[in-house]
């Protein structure tokens, strides 16, 4: 009777700790970003990741339809993230300069903190994936840019000289840097940080 007791409650135990839909989704894209920071020159598959959360692949389509639908909940939280900060930078104080090396630096700071992300953003982790995810990123990186282009136009306009550089190429020399530094750290295995004199880099690229 009492070993009955204790497997009844030990069943109720397990019940009551079973993670909600919502809860599993998360716990799902965090060690989705968890595995492309512990391995920068491997595949997460379907297989791998549900032996981590000792889960049947079948559970986690039961969660997403499809791996590229994983991706998209990582990237769901990249944009969220991102265009949040670049929004408080921008309604901040400070020259439109200064917000411009603002937005640069936080680039550099999101994936020094979301070092798994750094490989979906520079396409690493995405190579062989469905096609609409390379595509999400890089309209992810042309939002951005367009961010840093109207940053720059309202220096420009602010101003009296116009400056050496035509907004545009300047928005573009910016991503390229921002993308640089992405790739030289996740290629470091994480190891050469993007932030390492960043602030001395990006005062050049915005004077």
């Amino acid at each position: 009777m009492q070993q009955a007791a204790q497997q009844s409650e030990q069943h109720s135990a397990s019940v009551r700790k079973r993670p909600k839909p919502g809860e599993r989704r998360l716990q799902i894209l965090q060690t989705i970003a968890a595995m492309l920071q512990e391995g920068a020159a491997e595949k997460v598959t379907t297989a791998a990741l549900a032996a981590k959360l000792s889960l049947s692949e079948a559970a986690l389509y039961r969660h997403f339809a499809s791996k590229a639908q994983m991706f998209e909940g990582l990237l769901d939280f990249t944009e969220e993230t991102i265009f949040s900060l670049i929004n408080q930078i921008e309604s901040g104080q400070g020259s439109p300069s200064a917000k411009a090396r603002d937005i640069v630096l936080m680039l550099l700071g999101f994936a020094e903190k979301n070092p798994g992300m750094t490989r979906v953003l520079i396409g690493d982790a995405i190579v062989n994936e469905d096609s609409r995810l390379q595509s999400r990123v890089n309209q992810l990186m042309e939002r951005v840019e367009a961010s840093l282009r109207q940053c720059l136009r309202l220096q420009r306009a602010e101003s009296e000289s116009s400056g050496p550089l035509d907004p545009t190429l300047q928005s573009s020399l910016a991503m390229g840097f921002v993308q640089g530094r992405w790739l030289q750290f996740a290629k470091s295995g994480f190891r050469k940080k993007p932030s390492d004199a960043a602030d001395v880099a990006v005062r050049f690229l915005f004077p």
